[in-house]
């Protein structure tokens, strides 16, 4: 196969890969061992699935009733992307009994629209409004692995983790904020074996395109007069600046951070006190990296005595506090796309990469709302945060409360609780 990202070559019979599939699928969900004719990107996603104790056997649960549905994605970013989903892609899921889907960063389905008899027969696997289809929850699905590696993805029939959804095919293709690049969720086309054709990936990959350019229409890139600066979950930093989109190094983004933080400016002693651990590091060393900067941004963007940014900068990390500050812990929760610059051991950074964290969590479980706790706990940076797994397992319903207790018990033992 000449694309590894798509399910099934031109030339392969899909009755005899789907029984090919079944067998390998039911080796690793009994075995542990991962067999061909299994594509590297399903036996990587079928691996983490298993880390995150998806069941084989399980189902996706909703997590946003109609009325919290609605307020939320009218609030989402991806709204003002749908007119030009549906014109694309609606006609198209209609006459092909095929579903359209849009899913948020955390895979929660936004919007399904379509065929209505596949409207129903995905009903009775929860792939409805409002359910959550991330990869950690519902294992192997176009929608939840395109989010989780951030790229197209076609996966077909017994690829899918969970039994219940090998009788469906489907493609997704990550959605991106044109200006930060930050995921903001997936366009997904689910139906039958028809769609297992190099085609239908292209398809959603265009479709993706288009929504990112109308994005891009309708909110431009700051102006000259501003910038926004994107550190959270990424080591580094994104500055954009007008027309202008720099990608910093790793010293450079922590320059941002620290100067982002303190507009009034810093002097060089001050920063090298907020940058560097060894307090034996030499003046000069700072000296060439704020030159380097400079050369790299602009006099205009970077002033010196004190060192501090010649535009209003909006970070993303102060829209997280911004929101928690105003009590909208959703939104904040949906703001943050990870720790602030995580590889940074600069101690400034350090410390408002904890502080924000350990603020949004604590008010995450202050709220106690078990979608949100869900958020959290199936992300990377809290697959491991015990007293958010308790938290959740205390607000979730009785029937997921099992599975649940039962991560709280081996986070507890692993720990050392």
């Amino acid at each position: 196969m000449t694309d590894p990202w798509v399910a099934l070559a031109a030339d392969t019979d899909p009755g005899e890969r789907m029984g090919a599939l079944r067998r390998a699928h039911e080796v690793f969900t009994s075995a542990g061992r991962l067999e061909r004719p299994v594509r590297t990107v399903v036996g990587e996603s079928w691996l983490r699935s298993a880390r995150a104790r998806v069941s084989p056997d399980g189902a996706p649960v909703v997590e946003f009733g109609a009325d919290e549905l609605g307020l939320y994605r009218e609030a989402h970013p991806l709204a003002r992307a749908m007119p030009v989903i549906r014109e694309l892609m609606g006609a198209y899921a209609t006459d092909g009994e095929h579903l359209l889907a849009v899913c948020d960063a955390h895979g929660r389905l936004l919007w399904v629209e379509g065929h209505a008899a596949a409207r129903r027969r995905a009903g009775a696997m929860n792939f409805v409004e409002g359910a959550r289809w991330a990869e950690s929850v519902a294992g192997t699905n176009a929608p939840g692995t395109a989010i989780a590696v951030d790229r197209p993805v076609q996966v077909f029939a017994a690829e899918h983790f969970l039994r219940p959804v090998q009788q469906w095919t489907c493609a997704a293709a990550p959605l991106h904020d044109p200006h930060t690049g930050r995921v903001l969720g997936a366009v997904d086309i689910t139906g039958g074996d028809g769609l297992a054709h190099p085609h239908s990936l292209a398809f959603v990959q265009a479709v993706a395109r288009a929504a990112e350019s109308q994005l891009a229409l309708l909110a431009p890139a700051a102006d000259g007069g501003s910038a926004r600066l994107s550190a959270l979950g990424r080591d580094e930093a994104l500055l954009v600046a007008g027309d202008r989109r720099i990608r910093l190094s790793r010293r450079h983004s922590e320059i941002l951070v620290a100067l982002a933080r303190r507009p009034e400016g810093l002097s060089g002693d001050e920063l090298l006190i907020e940058l560097y651990e060894d307090e034996s590091v030499p003046p000069v060393t700072l000296r060439a990296e704020l030159s380097r900067l400079r050369r790299l941004l602009g006099p205009e963007l970077l002033h010196s005595r004190p060192y501090r940014l010649g535009v209003p900068v909006d970070a993303d990390f102060d829209t997280v506090a911004r929101r928690l500050g105003s009590g909208a812990v959703a939104a904040a929760l949906g703001a943050y796309a990870g720790p602030l610059l995580p590889g940074s051991r600069a101690p400034a950074v350090v410390r408002l990469r904890h502080r924000i964290a350990d603020e949004l969590r604590a008010a995450l479980i202050a709220r106690g709302d078990p979608g949100l706790l869900a958020d959290w706990a199936y992300s990377p940076w809290g697959e491991d945060d015990l007293a958010v797994w308790r938290a959740l397992a205390g607000a979730a319903p009785a029937e997921r409360r099992a599975a649940l207790l039962e991560r709280v018990r081996g986070l507890d033992a692993e720990q050392g609780g």
